[in-house]
């Protein structure tokens, strides 16, 4: 055989192969979307309230604790915060926030409305009074609630709370990072690539937790990991939720947490790359009697202290009722 129609032969293969390949990415990649939105599927409802559609899900029996989504999230992200309670005997009831999902993105979407929004919400289940807690992004609008409407709330628990209280944004990115982390979670095209060619880099990255904990942690902390990452697909109907939260981000949060007055707990972990460790130390000094829980490690996940986590909202919820 001349070089030549080697050449040709070889040429061909690695071109067979790289459709081969492409056309595997492809099918697994529609795969992948189709999963994700499936896994949404029939587990949520919409209410009515005075900004538009509110869409909620609730899992669980016992005790209602309302969990409030962080940035990326939804209900689905909700009641992953909320696993842990729902195995301790709490229904976990989970909105999602404006912009995200299928709930409508309003004129105004400040967390003070969103917090009016909560409260239409527990109107329609019939809800008088509930303990409420916001994660990361989620926390602002929790402690919008417990502020707006304290007759409603009988606890307020902010977990790896992301406020700017200092007018410094608590995602510090470099240039760099912002713009591939923009790139991101602008595409699920582009998200799924990353989560299958470096999901210990958007780790770090996206849900600011030291990949290096999770060969540390248990298997089904590490199982959380990856359902807490997995599930910021479908992308496309969350984004003008996430793009709400950059822009608040990167301005101080406009509440005075002096006058929250219902029990209060925050807990946060020293590694959060996001920096929430300082930021609850803020807010536990400014809300009279907070407790504050601070773990040594876990990073933004909180990764391996879940079911420390879960059990502390638990006993904090059942020791301060009423």
């Amino acid at each position: 055989m001349s070089l030549s129609r080697r050449s040709l032969l070889g040429g061909a293969a690695v071109a067979c192969a790289a459709a081969a390949l492409g056309g595997y990415a492809a099918g697994a990649y529609a795969e992948a979307v189709s999963a994700a939105h499936l896994r949404l599927a029939r587990r949520s409802s919409l209410v009515a309230t005075r900004f538009g559609d509110l869409e909620y899900a609730i899992e669980g029996r016992g005790d209602p604790l309302m969990m409030v989504h962080g940035t990326g999230g939804g209900f689905d992200q909700g009641l992953l915060f909320g696993g842990g309670l729902i195995l301790r005997g709490h229904q976990v009831i989970a909105p999602s926030r404006f912009g995200y999902l299928r709930s409508t993105y309003p004129a105004d979407p400040s967390p003070a409305n969103q917090a009016d929004a909560f409260a239409d919400l527990l109107d329609r289940l019939g809800i008088d009074r509930i303990p409420v807690a916001g994660g990361s992004a989620g926390a602002l609008p929790a402690a919008h609630f417990a502020l707006r409407h304290k007759d409603r709330c009988s606890h307020l628990i902010l977990l790896v709370p992301g406020m700017n209280l200092s007018n410094r944004d608590p995602v510090d990115f470099t240039p760099l990072q912002r713009v591939l982390v923009d790139r991101l979670l602008s595409s699920d095209a582009w998200f799924w690539a990353a989560s299958r060619l470096a999901p210990e880099t958007l780790m770090g990255t996206l849900l600011a937790t030291d990949p290096a904990l999770l060969a540390k942690v248990s298997a089904s902390e590490r199982e959380r990991a990856r359902l807490v990452l997995d599930a910021l697909m479908p992308i496309r109907p969350r984004m003008q939720g996430m793009i709400h939260d950059g822009g608040m981000a990167g301005s101080p949060a406009d509440i005075d947490l002096a006058h929250i007055r219902v029990p209060t707990l925050v807990m946060s972990a020293e590694d959060d790359r996001f920096g929430t460790a300082k930021t609850a130390r803020v807010i536990a000094s400014r809300i009279p009697d907070a407790r504050l829980v601070i773990y040594p490690s876990g990073g933004h996940l909180w990764l391996g202290h879940d079911d420390e986590v879960s059990a502390e909202i638990a006993g904090f919820v059942g020791r301060r009722a009423g």
